[in-house]
């Protein structure tokens, strides 16, 4: 009795994604107009035009597609537009994590400097700061400006619609992990050998 021989089977290849900013992570990180309007009174600071400043950059990215639309084909246009609002929703987003992260430090601040045992934390001479004050008006700076560019986003994004017809979303890559591929098919070889 002979066996036939049988044919390998190909293994699926499996590509796995880095996954890219989307606007609602935009929106989990960044503060909104309420946010924004409040930090403006408590701290004095300038009251931001978040809707002008959504309609500048929707305009932006509508007259920007305007103006190439005779040298670039659609989907020329559609790759073009992808990354210039990827570039916008990723400035957005990392502004939004860096706001996060000096809110944590105000409240730390703030929460440290509510201990009365503690010296190190007292206010400052006369006509200076302390260290908790000091890091609640950069959090609120943070704070507009996580806003502006939430709203900048906000507007390339829309435009991006208006202009492809559909809804941006971000590019994945894949991720390239050429170690692991060649480990594996070493791997495939040597376990080859035993039959």
């Amino acid at each position: 009795m002979t066996k036939s021989a049988a044919a390998p089977r190909q293994a699926a290849k499996v590509v796995q994604l880095r996954k890219g900013t989307t606007l609602e992570m935009v929106k989990l990180c960044c503060a909104d107009a309420a946010t924004a309007t409040l930090i403006s009174e408590r701290f004095g600071l300038a009251v931001v035009d978040g809707d002008g400043i959504r309609e500048l950059h929707h305009r932006l990215i509508v007259e920007t597609a305007a103006g190439l639309d005779e040298g670039l084909g659609e989907r020329a246009m559609q790759i073009h537009l992808q990354r210039i609002v990827g570039a916008y929703v990723g400035s957005a987003h990392g502004a939004g994590q860096f706001y996060s992260r000096a809110v944590t430090e105000a409240r730390d601040a703030t929460a440290k400097a509510a201990n009365d045992m503690r010296d190190e934390d007292l206010d400052g001479p006369v006509g200076f700061d302390s260290a908790a004050q000091r890091k609640r008006e950069f959090a609120a700076d943070m704070a507009l400006q996580s806003y502006a560019l939430r709203m900048a986003a906000e507007g390339a994004v829309a435009a991006y619609e208006h202009v492809v017809g559909e809804r941006w979303k971000p590019f994945e890559r894949p991720v390239e992990n050429l170690g692991h591929s060649v480990d594996r098919k070493a791997a495939e070889l040597q376990m080859s050998a035993f039959g």
